[in-house]
């Protein structure tokens, strides 16, 4: 079994972790450390476990993108 531990930062790691939850699969846990996002990975392969991280970090970006866009447009407003 292969395994990946990543853990990132976040303003708001918990809608972060809510965000990212639903595309886990059974090989992966998201727990909120903290402001940190922390998903752990096992894999049978080198290459699944590659292959999960490098969608994981994708997910992960499109997040804190998201996340960072919602909280600028909702300021602009107050």
């Amino acid at each position: 079994m292969r395994r990946a531990t990543v853990r990132t930062e976040h303003a708001d790691p918990q809608l972060i972790a809510a965000a990212l939850c639903p595309d886990n699969t059974d090989e992966m846990r998201t727990t909120v450390e903290g402001d940190a996002v922390v998903t752990h990975i096992e894999r049978e392969t080198t290459g699944g476990l590659q292959s999960t991280v490098d969608d994981y970090v994708v997910n992960v970006d499109v997040a804190d993108r998201v996340v960072q866009h919602a909280d600028r447009h909702s300021k602009s407003k107050s």
